[in-house]
């Protein structure tokens, strides 16, 4: 079957391509390549590329389709700013480009033309560029700069094959309103959408409700396929999926995994049955994706971990050791004098469940030495944060070291509930490579926790009863600090990922006092935040790309 292609043309970098599409046979067959990249692995993407064409050949599908920015891996931010790495990126396409055969592919890279470039997707087939689409929408709210870096495409090739006429899009192309009817034109009845849709818990049920609706009210087939993995802040859930011309969802792809997902239009195709996960699941799931991901692309091979005997600490190992495997944990237990008896406890019987390595090095010597060295200067001043900071202190130094001289990955154990309030010390407990979970609130690590113990009874139950203790004076408790979480968090949610104002919040029955201090102590606390590991999003608004507040602002809220 014959397809229009794009107008031949040499971008500055060397790409020309021509031709015509052809696909002999009856039936149908079209898979979605759900893959895993890595940002700047270049030739490490195409290599997984050319693999699953040349499996897709052998499979005798017709047309293969791979996620958004297939060979830069998304997203490639200031890399793109780059010549060379635009020059390297085209090359790479022509590599996959001379080992195409009858095959059609779809394959996200960097195009260039002049002094602009495109976030696009090139049709080939034959050995040949047969079309290349330019994304038109381009995304440029929360964790999305992509108007910083590329210019919009204005045109949308027709391909057909076998009597399926289908047009290219680009992930946000079909999220905009009445992108998708534009793109019918010319009896088009199918679209190949290549996405990299990162994931927040939520995100999947929306991304099939749109994509759902569309199909079923233009009447047109939809090929969804995502990417899947982490890449530093970003967790990519794949949960690739086709509709019908009903708006069925007759396939889906697995979640948080690679997969190759096969439609075949000679087959009666009923709706496929849903990824059902829990909310605790999925985010568990993400989780371990997100870290999995920022070790093993960045180098690393083991973990250590500051075990308090607290539950977010314990939460970070038990996913660490299901992630990565227990003999690639550390955790390391740093009592002073006022570590309690039962936090000595539950780390050991933690450990013990876990089978992770654990060794205690006690601070109280070293505790001694900062105030003695210190005295002079505090002399006559009452104890206060400041005592209680310095064995936080000491801790984050003590897990540096161990980093610096092994080369583990320091696993730092605050979550958003501490991070939004401040409730953390700099270069003390906020110290380390990576922070786990500090985008799940307080009252979710306890959901976290119950879901995993619920699987096998890896932490104690008395992690999970005690109050809230970081036990850096006598008879600490969170609350002499927080209000307690499940209102905290409450407050935080509307604040932080809603946006919503002092007056807002308070309307919906909260203590005005209440808020007002808890507001407070978000906004004085940019400075940490800024300061603070990146790790994996999994609410809609998480700090840093999503939510960029100058550390320097006298607005409060409008007041």
């Amino acid at each position: 079957m014959k397809a229009s292609s794009g107008q031949g043309r040499s971008a500055r970098g060397g790409l020309n391509y021509q031709g015509t599409l052809f696909v002999s046979g009856e039936k149908m067959r079209i898979g979605m390549a759900q893959i895993n990249t890595t940002v700047g692995d270049l030739k490490g993407n195409t290599r997984k590329c050319i693999e699953l064409i040349r499996k897709a050949e052998e499979m005798d599908l017709d047309i293969v389709t791979f996620p958004e920015l297939t060979i830069t891996g998304y997203p490639p931010e200031d890399l793109l700013l780059k010549s060379g790495f635009i020059d390297d990126n085209i090359k790479c396409l022509q590599k996959i480009v001379r080992s195409t055969g009858d095959i059609v592919a779809v394959v996200g890279f960097v195009d260039r033309t002049g002094d602009c470039i495109y976030n696009s997707a090139a049709v080939i087939q034959g050995r040949k560029i047969l079309g290349i689409y330019h994304k038109v929408h381009l995304p440029n709210y929360g964790v999305f700069d992509e108007k910083r870096y590329f210019a919009p495409g204005k045109k949308s090739p027709i391909f057909s094959v076998k009597g399926i006429n289908f047009n290219i899009a680009i992930c946000e192309d079909i999220w905009t309103r009445g992108a998708l009817r534009k793109l019918l034109t010319n009896g088009v009845n199918a679209v190949l959408v290549i996405n990299a849709s990162p994931y927040y818990y939520g995100k999947i049920k929306v991304r099939e409700d749109i994509v759902s609706h569309l199909s079923r009210k233009e009447k047109v087939k939809v090929f969804y396929n995502n990417l899947v993995g982490g890449q530093d802040e970003l967790v990519f859930d794949g949960n690739s999926f086709i509709t019908d011309e009903k708006g069925r969802i007759v396939r889906r792809g697995k979640s948080f995994e690679e997969d190759l997902i096969i439609y075949d239009d000679i087959l009666n195709l009923s709706p496929a049955r849903q990824n059902i996960m829990s909310p605790e699941q999925e985010v568990y799931s993400a989780l371990k994706l997100g870290l999995a991901d920022y070790v093993r692309k960045n180098g690393f091979r083991k973990v250590v971990v500051a075990l308090s005997g607290g539950i977010d600490s314990s939460l970070v190992a038990v996913i660490a050791a299901d992630t990565l495997g227990k003999e690639n944990v550390l955790g390391v237990f740093m009592p002073s004098q006022y570590s309690s008896n039962i936090s000595k406890e539950d780390v050991e019987r933690l450990a013990e469940n876990l089978g992770i390595r654990l060794v205690t090095i006690p601070i109280q010597q070293a505790l001694n030495f900062y105030l003695s060295l210190l005295s002079s200067q505090f002399a006559g001043i009452q104890r206060d944060t400041t005592e209680e900071n310095l064995q936080a202190r000491i801790r984050g130094n003590i897990v540096m070291a161990i980093s610096n001289k092994f080369g583990y990955l320091v696993l730092s154990t605050g979550n958003k509930s501490e991070m939004s309030t401040g409730y953390a010390t700099l270069y003390g407990d906020m110290a380390g490579g990576f922070a786990l979970i500090k985008d799940v609130y307080k009252t979710f690590v306890y959901r976290l926790a119950r879901y995993r113990n619920s699987i096998s009874p890896v932490i104690p139950e008395r992690i999970l009863t005690r109050d809230p203790t970081a036990e850096l004076k006598p008879d600490q408790k969170d609350t002499d600090t927080l209000p307690p979480y499940e209102i905290l968090d409450e407050i935080l949610r509307r604040y932080i990922e809603e946006d919503r104002s002092i007056e807002d919040i308070i309307e919906e029955g909260f203590d005005r006092n209440l808020v007002e201090k808890v507001v407070g102590m978000v906004d004085r606390s940019e400075y940490k935040r800024r300061q603070a590991p990146p790790g994996p999003k999994i609410t809609p608004k998480s700090f840093g790309k999503d939510r960029r507040m100058p550390i320097t602002n006298q607005y409060f809220n409008g007041k």
